[in-house]
């Protein structure tokens, strides 16, 4: 059965088409705002896989360039595999919906959402945030939802805006997405945003969310189709008394172990002991219990043993009040740094806290090194900062060969730079194209965190002049049924056994990211609120011992290529570029330098050395400043007439050579002395009200030109 209805969020009116297209999914809806209309589908298979462990939940995001009416660039006339902004709104997805699934449930499902038609000004991604879940919770897929996200803004009177166009966000970009009254997942970037600003924006946005997730709810009791049955996740409590038994006391010693690798190792040796034990006294128990025995797997011992894990460590934080490693709830790991470490970088930082460490290189270039793609909304874009992470298998101790950049490598990196979009120096002052490259060379949770903060102190010995030093950190939860605990700085068991994981970056002055995803099903905006405060004062400790190691940028490496700016008239960009661009390949050709130009009169100089460059910037200023009397120019003879000859002395600027003035005697014919096309030594000896140039080449012989531009 279709259904169409329609809402208001914000400003714009949105139309959801339940079942009218795709109908052999699981559960279908196109959802248009404006000229923007966005497909969502949502399958699944019918049972899980055999031995199945985990929830296999793919979300593929895709923006057909068909959508604004174009052929994509390049050879390639077709879409292929997802670009890096569709794989981050993938993840974004699968971070609001992830948490909504029941325990037990492992059957493959999938989410596709297609733009398929797009309007500038009307953005796609809520659309397809929304659609998601509205695809689920009407389909017979056991979804706990539903859920909604919106982005907001925030405009210079300081008022927040719903959805804003792309681009357009002002000093924050926040996408928030709940399910009643319970967060599901934070993601945001911010211009040094106070904790309290940002706790007002994320409660603005979920008091708009209310209405999608009443229409959502309205529409399943309409046509929702009868969910899927999951089998039960619950263990067989015998089964569970058994690991108990046998493995209660040597996991907890082995979680009393700091070291991450012995602690892993421990963990490992027990869980294999353990099972073996289990499986043993099983098939040695009376009849009955023999029985069972045989029933049981490995994989159900396994669920008992990830059981037993959560709850040892959830019950040393919340009643006994310890951590792994024996930290307090608020205290870092231990922090080290240091800059330079890599000589022929333009800079590096190696950035550790405990048994994780990144090490960042900075390499500087011009605009020619720029990051050119295209998008759905721009068909020319640019990138002047980009900000790479890799997460090698020996940073964990595993022996894996390197592929190709993985989504979370490719998530990790978004994050890292996002803290950072709003403390880089203006282009038009700085001038160079910046690569951040982090190498995580250790990890026990949190390598994204390790790697802004390794970013900072290796963009300052490079010599970029960060609006701010920024540093970020991880921060975790444990809740029980009646309290809860915030953790600082987790480790990675944390995170695997944890219910929450929040990343927030900042300087001084306040939040410039943050990223938030839940394990459970929501929380309270007051834990947000006690986690954001918690995490500025992690923050500030770390930027105390970070301005210890570097607190002001060095000066540019030597290294790095010498840029150098010009301001010229617009007007006279076509000058320096010439005829054919015969103009500017000379000066590139004569000095060795590199020039870009911009439509607003901004001239880059990439130079090796300051007199190359001092060579082409005198060469550029020549060809855009006015002739004044008394210049040399090697010029070229352009017309050969009666009374003299007509001289170009720059790019479309022309003058007389009187007869009189060619040579220093009297001559009967100018061709006796000279023919088109010639070049010849001249002298700008006057210019009369009208702008004509008055030139001589007798006055010009045996000197040395001002500016040779042929």
């Amino acid at each position: 059965m279709s259904l169409t209805k329609t809402i208001q969020v914000g400003q714009h009116t949105w139309t959801f088409e339940f079942n009218k297209y795709a109908k052999q999914a699981g559960g279908s809806v196109m959802i248009t705002n404006g000229g923007t209309q966005v497909l969502a589908t949502a399958c699944a298979a019918y049972q899980p896989r055999a031995h199945q462990s985990f929830f296999p939940l793919g979300v593929d995001y895709c923006e057909k360039l068909y959508s604004s009416g174009r052929i994509p660039g390049g050879y390639r006339k077709r879409e292929g595999r997802p670009g890096d902004h569709e794989t981050l709104v993938a993840r974004v997805i699968d971070r609001q919906l992830r948490p909504c699934f029941p325990e037990g449930f492992l059957n493959d499902t999938v989410i596709q959402i297609t733009v398929m038609s797009y309007q500038k000004g009307f953005n796609p991604i809520p659309l397809a945030m929304v659609g998601a879940s509205a695809a689920l919770t009407i389909s017979d897929i056991p979804f706990e939802g539903p859920t909604a996200a919106l982005t907001i803004g925030l405009d210079a009177a300081g008022e927040f805006l719903i959805n804003p166009p792309q681009g357009e966000t002002g000093q924050l970009d926040l996408t928030v997405a709940a399910k009643d009254n319970s967060l599901l997942m934070v993601e945001a970037s911010a211009e040094f945003l106070s904790e309290e600003k940002m706790i007002n924006a994320i409660e603005f946005g979920m008091e708009h969310l209310k209405p999608l997730l009443a229409l959502q709810s309205d529409v399943a009791a309409e046509i929702g189709k009868p969910k899927m049955q999951v089998a039960s996740h619950t263990v067989d409590p015998v089964l569970m008394d058994l690991v108990k038994q046998h493995g209660s006391d040597d996991f907890k010693q082995a979680f009393a172990i700091a070291a991450k690798q012995p602690r892993t190792r421990a963990l490992a040796e027990t869980q294999s002991t353990v099972t073996d034990k289990v499986l043993a006294a099983l098939t040695t128990a009376d009849e009955d219990s023999a029985q069972a025995g045989a029933s049981t797997t490995g994989d159900d011992i396994a669920r008992c043993i990830e059981e037993l894990k959560h709850n040892i460590v959830k019950d040393l934080i919340l009643v006994k009040g310890e951590r792994i490693g024996n930290r307090g709830m608020d205290e870092l790991r231990a922090l080290s740094s240091e800059i330079g470490v890599l000589k022929r970088t333009h800079g590096s930082s190696l950035f550790t806290r405990g048994e994780t460490q990144a090490l960042a290189s900075v390499t500087l270039g011009s605009m020619g090194d720029r990051q050119r793609y295209e998008t759905l909304y721009n068909k020319d874009a640019d990138d002047t900062f980009m900000l790479h992470y890799n997460f090698p298998s020996y940073s964990v101790g595993e022996a894996g060969m390197p592929r190709s950049t993985s989504r979370r490598e490719i998530g990790h990196g978004a994050l890292a730079k996002k803290a950072f979009l709003h403390a880089m120096p203006d282009m038009a002052d700085f001038g160079y194209v910046i690569r951040v490259v982090s190498e995580v060379l250790e990890s026990n949770g949190s390598s994204s965190m390790a790697t802004v903060c390794a970013t900072t102190m290796a963009l300052l010995h490079a010599g970029v002049h960060l609006k701010e030093p920024i540093a970020g950190i991880a921060m975790g939860m444990i809740k029980g049924a009646d309290h809860h605990v915030i953790l600082t700085d987790i480790l990675g068991d944390e995170d695997h056994l944890g219910d929450m994981d929040f990343k927030v970056c900042g300087g001084h002055s306040g939040i410039t990211a943050l990223q938030m995803d839940i394990k459970i099903q929501g929380i309270a905006g007051a834990i947000l609120a006690e986690a954001l405060h918690k995490a500025k004062a992690a923050r500030e400790q770390i930027l105390e011992h970070m301005q210890g190691t570097i607190s002001q940028p060095h000066e540019i490496s030597k290294l790095a290529p010498q840029i150098f700016k010009l301001k010229i008239s617009p007007n006279k960009v076509r000058d320096i570029i010439g005829p054919g661009g015969k103009t500017i390949k000379k000066i590139i050709a004569d000095t060795g330098v590199e020039i870009d130009i911009e439509d607003s009169g901004v001239v880059s100089i990439v130079a090796p050395d300051t007199t190359a460059a001092a060579a082409a910037k005198s060469m550029i200023r020549h060809i855009t400043t006015d002739p004044k009397p008394g210049e040399i120019y090697l010029g070229r003879v352009t017309k050969v007439v009666d009374f003299g000859c007509f001289v170009e002395i720059k790019p479309g600027v022309e003058g007389l050579v009187h007869i009189s003035q060619l040579e220093d005697r009297r001559i009967d014919k100018v061709t006796d002395v000279i023919n088109e096309q010639e070049e010849i030594m001249v002298k700008v000896i006057d210019i009369d009200r009208q702008g004509r140039l008055k030139l001589s080449r007798k006055e010009a012989m045996g000197q040395s030109p001002t500016f040779n531009y042929s």
